[in-house]
């Protein structure tokens, strides 16, 4: 079928039920429909049927090596897709579901293993976006979601992050209105004797700890399928190179939280994690539009609080 943006409402609005339930039916049907998360904008599917899932990877240019996070409308949604429900699931999903957590846990044989890489575990979510929430209660099916993007490019935040990214080849965009989180969602991996967190996000690993106590910290990516989404060394990057330090040439802009920089242009960023995070994504996507040289960013300190920002920007600044 044709491509179509479709803008629901803006943010803060409620979500418009004849729309809603349009994308739920494409979902049904097997189709593409890009939707609104607190974190970032999803490229959502039917994680049950497997060619549907396949779509995303075609559409994103994504290799099957990094899977994909399920989202569910509830907790009782989540459980009915592993084999094992542990306290400490109970536990994190009381507290931060719905919310930009995602825990990896035993799959269910239902959950085909297009969706997970080929391994044993499946990564589950319930997001807090009234728009999300919506969409997968009028579905009634789990839907695989990673960010509605090229691989490892820029992550969106908004519908018009999406359509320029990916166009035509999404059946369906639901418009929220921008992200509020703004970067992906903290992965913690149940599966063993021990929580291990293989991505770092905005719910830190201080607040994990206050629950289910000590938690060790994930292994690099491996040649093989990756335990979590966004372990690639190179990911959430502009088209603009982007630096740590700023460069001793060219016209290119610096993002700072104590000081400006020697550059063309200076964008003063929150010193608040939440806020930064919130801005951040955004902010790259209208500095890569102007042209420059480069992006320069300074590091924000190396604290629990910031670590998602960190890897975010580690990533995006690795040269392949």
């Amino acid at each position: 079928m044709p491509w179509m943006a479709k803008t629901i409402c803006r943010s803060n609005a409620l979500p418009d039920p004849e729309l809603i339930a349009q994308a739920a039916v494409l979902i049904r049907e097997g189709k593409l429909v890009a939707f609104p998360t607190e974190t970032v904008y999803g490229l959502g599917a039917n994680a049950l049927d497997a060619r549907a899932v396949e779509k995303i990877f075609h559409v994103k240019g994504r290799p099957s090596s990094s899977p994909l996070i399920v989202h569910v409308a509830s907790a009782e949604a989540a459980r009915r897709l592993v084999t094992a429900w542990p306290d400490a699931a109970d536990a994190l999903a009381r507290k931060f579901w719905p919310g930009p957590l995602t825990l990896v846990l035993p799959k269910h044989p239902s959950i085909p293993d297009i969706v997970t890489a080929g391994l044993s575990t499946v990564g589950l979510r319930v997001p807090s976006n009234p728009f999300a929430l919506a969409l997968l209660t009028e579905a009634g099916v789990p839907v695989a979601a990673p960010s509605a993007n090229r691989f490892t490019e820029l992550s969106p935040t908004t519908a018009e992050h999406v359509r320029k990214s990916l166009g035509a080849a999404v059946d369906f965009i639901l418009d929220g209105g921008p992200a509020e989180v703004g970067i992906e969602s903290t992965v913690l991996s149940l599966a063993g004797p021990q929580p291990v967190l293989l991505r770092p996000g905005m719910i830190s690993s201080v607040e994990i700890e206050a629950l289910v106590g000590p938690i060790l910290a994930g292994n690099a990516a491996a040649a093989g399928p990756h335990e979590s989404p966004g372990l690639h060394p190179k990911h959430y990057s502009p088209r603009t190179p982007l630096a740590l330090e700023i460069p001793s040439q060219g016209r290119g802009a610096y993002l700072w939280i104590t000081r400006p920089g020697a550059a063309t242009a200076n964008v003063q960023m929150p010193s608040d994690p939440a806020h930064y995070a919130a801005v951040f994504y955004d902010t790259l996507h209208r500095l890569d539009e102007e042209g420059l040289d480069w992006i320069a960013v300074e590091t924000p300190p190396d604290t629990p609080e910031w670590a998602g920002i960190n890897d975010r920007l580690r990533r995006a600044a690795r040269r392949e």
